[in-house]
Parts: structure tokens; C-alpha cells; sequence
């Protein structure tokens, strides 16, 4: 591969090819995994893809690994993409010290604020570095990708999808953290990567950036009623009103019964790829 892409593990899957990968990135200036499923080949043309962003304390393996989103992808001709949730090993203090920030928590921005503007620049990571890597290397469609993500990688597919909408034409999201600069987790984050500036937070926050006048066709969410961090830091009612209030189309689908964890993202993943699917068809 034209990238030096190691590949970590490959192992065949639906008929299709799930690959585990290393590079050197440039953008991080450390190396970076990342994990694709390609489905079975059923004609020359590239694929739709989707970039799969997931939460805290994750890795490039947790969707590829618990979600069973691959049998859904091979049916319906889709490249799975996810990626480390931060860089590692960094060396920058106290990056190991809590769950909800550091390592396993990037939070899909470019950090401001030193230290972490050295490595933690996982918004150009995605964007552009690993974006231009999966169009290149694994044949996906430019013209069709787009972004989803569960909780602090909800934040991120929103975040991202209303920042680049020429670059991704679906956005969906499981539990996303809605309205970060209200949260506890966004606060403690924004902080420390972005500084105080609640100015810079806003390029950050979905429901700051729909009320600034982003906007994107359709976003699509799903969320647990029995999810233990839904009033506190994850904020939906926030988004929705903002949605309601400036007209951005929202699909957001309370769930009884259900939490923050991957038993509740494995039962509606079927809906959301065939939505991203339908939506960068009808884009083309």
C-alpha cells in the first residue's frame, strides 16, 4: 500500500475483509490505527464508506469488534471505517490519569492549548489525513462518505459532519454528547485542549453550531431513556430545541429500555447504515 499502511490483523468476515492497520501519521507526528471493513466485491466501482466514531476509553477495534455492523455492511456494499478515539503514548503528562480525558479521549478536535496541540489533533487526523487514506487505499466513493458516531464519537460525527458537509453527506449518531459546552466531559475537555475561550468551544459544540448557523440535509439519533448519562452530559433536548428552532431536520428516536452501552448500538445499526446508504445514494 502506497501509504506504508502495517497491517496489524486481517480475517475474513461476511465474505468481505476486516483489516486492523498501523501508520506513521503525520498529522499526529506518532503512529495512529485504524481499522476498515471492505465488503465482498460485487462490481469495480468504488464504495460508499463510513467513518464510525466511537467514545471514551475506546478503540479502533470496540465497533468493529462488538456493533455486528459487518454483516449488514457486506448486504448493503458499505466500507466500514473507526479509529483510535486519541493518540497514545504521547508522553505528555497526565494523559493517563482519567477516563474521560487524555488517552481515549481526543474528542475529535485539534487541540489549541499546549501541551496537547502537539499531538492531539484528531480533527485534521480524520479529516483529511485518514480521509485521503481510505479514498486512496480501500477504493471508497469521495462523493459518498459519511459519519456516525457513539457518544463522545457522537459529539465528533455531528461536530464534524455540520463543520465539512462536502465531505460527509450522512450524519448520524448513537448517545452523542449534544451540547458539550454544558457538559461536564465537554467542559473538562474544552478546557483543557481549547483553552477558556467559550468563543473557540462553539466551533465544537453541535447544538452551538446549529445555532450559528450550520446546517447539513438530515441528522439522525438515536437514544436509550435508560441511559445513566442522558441528563447530565449528554444533553439531546439541548439539539432538539436548537433543531426546532432554526429548522435543521432532525430524526432523533428515544428508545425505552435502553442504555449508553453497545447492546443498544448492535440492536438499531441495521437502521442507521441503510440510512447513510439511501442518503449518499440520493446525494449522487
Amino acid at each position: 500500500m502506497r501509504q506504508s499502511l502495517e497491517i496489524r490483523n486481517q480475517h475474513r468476515c461476511f465474505e468481505g475483509a476486516q483489516g486492523f492497520y498501523q501508520h506513521d501519521s503525520s498529522t499526529i507526528g506518532l503512529p495512529m490505527r485504524f481499522s476498515v471493513y471492505q465488503p465482498p466485491h460485487t462490481n469495480h466501482q468504488p464504495n460508499p464508506a463510513i467513518f464510525f466514531l466511537a467514545g471514551l476509553t475506546c478503540t479502533d477495534e470496540t465497533f468493529m469488534i462488538k456493533a455486528g455492523a459487518q454483516q449488514y455492511a457486506a448486504k448493503l456494499g458499505l466500507t466500514l471505517v473507526t479509529m483510535d478515539t486519541s493518540p497514545r503514548e504521547t508522553g505528555i503528562p497526565g494523559e493517563n490519569e482519567t477516563w474521560d480525558f487524555g488517552s481515549g479521549a481526543g474528542f475529535y478536535l485539534d487541540a489549541t492549548a499546549k501541551p496537547w496541540s502537539k499531538h492531539y489533533l484528531m480533527e485534521s487526523y480524520i479529516v483529511h489525513e485518514l480521509y485521503e487514506i481510505i479514498i486512496n487505499e480501500f477504493s471508497a466513493d469521495p462523493n459518498r462518505i459519511g459519519i456516525s458516531g457513539h457518544s463522545m464519537g457522537g459529539h465528533g460525527a455531528l461536530t464534524l459532519g455540520l463543520r465539512y458537509p462536502e465531505k460527509f453527506r450522512s450524519v448520524s449518531a448513537f448517545a452523542p454528547v449534544s451540547a458539550p459546552i454544558q457538559c461536564p466531559w465537554g467542559q473538562k475537555a474544552f478546557t483543557h485542549y481549547l483553552g477558556d475561550s467559550q468563543e473557540i468551544w462553539r466551533n465544537h459544540d453541535a447544538t452551538a453550531l446549529i445555532e450559528d448557523g450550520n446546517r447539513i440535509a438530515n441528522i439522525l439519533i438515536d437514544q436509550g431513556l435508560e441511559d445513566p448519562f442522558l441528563t447530565e452530559q449528554l444533553c439531546p433536548g439541548q439539539l432538539e430545541k436548537v433543531c426546532q428552532n432554526t429548522g435543521q431536520k432532525l430524526t432523533l428516536r428515544y428508545h425505552p429500555g435502553y442504555d449508553h452501552s453497545y447492546y443498544f448500538i448492535s440492536t438499531f445499526i441495521a437502521e442507521h447504515l441503510k440510512y447513510h446508504q439511501d442518503t449518499l445514494n440520493a446525494s449522487r
